[in-house]
């Protein structure tokens, strides 16, 4: 039974908010996907941030109006399952990729596209996108780069007195010698 017209507006507003919100946006293929499948992907997506559904193209073209991901409408053809990443870039590539890992019958190549920033990416390119670092990973590696030149001015600083001390005790084995 098809959706009556208030809850096709209440599910294009709902897809509209997220997409407005959304980091990134991996789209594939759900033919071959079990229920089993889909409760897995379903859990899984909510313990790492991904927003997953299963809506309409004509909805979604709606909802993706005046969103960065309205570049993918013309994309948007078969029966979809849309992840939204909401917390960091490469979330919903990583759920998609670990997947796949898991349920080696399946094929990446159920992954149509992904869309990032305002681009369409085939779905060839979802590895790297999973290879993206997590927000932490990446604060962590700017903090690493931040605190590098700090550290190495500590280690010259200690060095001073270590050198004196190695210089004094050569110029006393020299003499003792």
């Amino acid at each position: 039974m098809g959706l009556n017209l208030t809850s096709k507006k209440a599910v294009v507003a709902e897809i509209s908010e997220v997409a407005g919100k959304a980091y990134a946006l991996v789209a594939t293929e759900y033919h071959g996907l079990t229920v089993a499948h889909m409760t897995q992907l379903h859990a899984r997506a909510r313990e790492t941030g991904v927003y997953l559904r299963v809506v309409k193209n004509t909805l979604a073209r709606r909802a993706f109006d005046g969103t960065e991901f309205a570049c993918t409408q013309d994309r948007l053809v078969g029966p979809l399952v849309l992840a939204f990443s909401m917390e960091d870039p490469g979330a919903a590539a990583r759920l998609w990729r670990d997947f796949f890992k898991e349920n080696d019958k399946l094929d990446k190549k159920m992954v149509k596209f992904l869309s990032v920033s305002g681009e369409v990416l085939p779905g060839s390119e979802l590895e790297r996108l999973a290879k993206l670092p997590t927000k932490e990973e990446a604060l962590a590696l700017l903090m690493a780069c931040m605190r590098a030149p700090l550290d190495k001015f500590a280690r010259t600083l200690n060095e001073i007195p270590g050198k004196l001390v190695r210089t004094i005790d050569a110029i006393r084995q020299s003499k003792a010698a």
